[in-house]
């Protein structure tokens, strides 16, 4: 991994850093020359086995690289062939210096029929595409898939979208992909996370200065990004300082997610949590809960009475809670501290989001959504509905509509600022989707908001130790035995 590993660089971004490091006096095809060997590199080092190396090369900079890599593989021994999209001799810049020196016969791309013992070295399209993939090379595409021929993707895999990780109506499957300097979105997201394979990034030689003033707002979630706000314990901490975190709990047969969001609050660091609940529930939730401490809040009445007799830090509403007017009349009476609105009472603002957000429009950001893709939807339809966007940018404009840090959920988690900072997180893994998870996530949420963590932090936070917790617990975990590892994640920030 490259010295950048937590810089995203959109394929626009890249574009700029390559400009500018043109403009620098940088001999730009000296740049291709280090990616294009780069490739050769990782295809010998990873199939040595190969009786041939298939060059697909493109009409662009993704096709120079290819035609470097061609020369390179040819001058260790190895048997290659090469196949063009398009007429290389129309090439430009750089692209074309790199196939004027390779000076291999090169073949149009239709005529490639995959063979046993075939790598194919995909330099077609890369992070440049931005329509759906020409009909030739998505027969092509279809063709070496079919064929089960590995395949290394120079960059991206031709027809994914370096932006938003879909497939723009075909792209490789990779085993590996190598990329230069810093890695994109579409590397990350869904499904484009898959389709890369195993991913390589080369520092080809692009100064660091050049690549930092080039990136934007995206950036891969870690501890680097919200160390400096997380809470740090001294000798002077007590219960107290360290927050209170009310969670809601809903009717006797729905109260376990409640609990689960408690003990992952007081695990995460919360000096005290307390279950509110309803009166039906009271036995159930005694009976359950030690170190938590449990309150009847059945009315707002006496949700009002509690918030005026404790200190309370902030709140997490909607595992198990129920959906329905009760949702919305509590959301509102605690929206003037920090809180996680989760699950039912997402869904309990579906015919009114608007009521919801402007509960939490005043100050600074302090309302955390965490919605699933279906919550997402219920929360967001005209957003979730527009095709044109990609996971992050519907992220980004749900957090700019609802004033709120948004969590949207999945196997690419993605945290989305009010202010327009994205955060896509890597960390977790497959075995994380389990019933009840979703209640731990909001737990640790919780207990660093009610901790002092800024909203966005706090959700960015809570996503990774969620992972990290996850790591540790290994496969065949459920939401209780996650709790127990949340310690552990913690541990790898000291």
């Amino acid at each position: 991994m490259s010295a950048f590993a937590k810089i995203l660089l959109t394929p626009d971004e890249m574009a700029k850093a390559d400009a500018a490091a043109a403009a620098s006096g940088l001999d730009s095809f000296g740049l291709m020359e280090r990616a294009g060997r780069a490739v050769a590199a990782c295809a010998l080092r990873h199939f040595p086995e190969a009786l041939r190396f298939v060059l697909l090369c493109g009409p662009g900079n993704n096709g120079g690289d290819a035609y470097v890599a061609a020369r390179a593989l040819v001058e260790a021994g190895a048997r290659v062939t090469m196949h063009a999209y398009g007429e290389p001799d129309r090439l430009g810049g750089d692209a074309l210096t790199a196939f004027r020196r390779c000076g291999l016969p090169v073949r149009p791309l239709a005529e490639y029929a995959p063979s046993a013992g075939d790598v194919v070295i995909d330099g077609i399209f890369g992070a440049g595409l931005s329509r759906d993939v020409p009909i030739e090379v998505a027969r092509l595409i279809d063709r070496v898939g079919a064929a089960k021929v590995p395949v290394i993707a120079i960059d991206l895999p031709s027809g994914l979208c370096g932006l938003r990780g879909q497939a723009l109506g075909a792209a490789f499957r990779a085993e590996r992909t190598v990329t230069f300097m810093t890695r994109k979105p579409g590397h990350l997201l869904m499904p484009g996370r898959e389709l890369c394979g195993e991913i390589e990034v080369f520092d080809i030689g692009i100064p660091q200065r050049i690549i930092r003033a080039s990136a934007g707002r995206i950036a891969v979630n870690g501890p680097d990004i919200w160390a400096a706000s997380f809470p740090r314990m001294d000798g002077t901490a007590h219960k107290y300082s360290r927050g209170h975190l009310g969670v809601f709990s809903g009717g006797a047969a729905k109260t376990g997610a409640a609990r689960l969001s408690a003990a992952a609050g007081l695990v995460a660091g919360a000096g005290l949590v307390t279950v509110a609940s309803p009166a039906d529930a009271m036995a159930v939730q005694a009976m359950a809960l030690t170190a938590v401490m449990l309150r009847q809040t059945e009315t707002e009445a006496q949700l009002s009475d509690w918030l005026s007799t404790a200190k309370l830090h902030a709140f997490v509403i909607g595992p198990g809670f129920g959906i329905g007017e009760k949702a919305q009349r509590f959301v509102q009476r605690v929206s003037h501290l920090p809180t996680v609105v989760d699950a039912d009472a997402i869904t309990s603002f579906s015919d009114n989001p608007e009521r919801l957000f402007s509960g939490f429009s005043e100050g600074q950001p302090h309302l955390v959504l965490t919605p699933h893709e279906g919550e997402f939807s219920r929360l967001f339809p005209d957003i979730a509905a527009d095709a044109s966007l990609g996971k992050v940018e519907r992220a980004q404009a749900a957090a700019g509509r609802s004033h709120a840090a948004v969590v949207y959920k999945g196997a690419d988690t993605v945290i989305a600022a009010p202010d327009g900072r994205v955060l896509i997180n890597e960390n977790a893994p497959p075995w994380l989707a389990t019933a009840g998870s979703g209640d731990v996530l909001a737990g640790i949420i919780g207990a660093l908001l009610a901790q002092g963590m800024p909203a966005f932090e706090a959700a960015a936070a809570g996503v990774w130790l969620h992972g990290e917790a996850a790591q540790v617990a290994g496969r065949g975990l459920t939401a209780e035995t996650l709790i127990h590892h949340i310690a552990d994640a913690l541990q790898r920030l000291d």
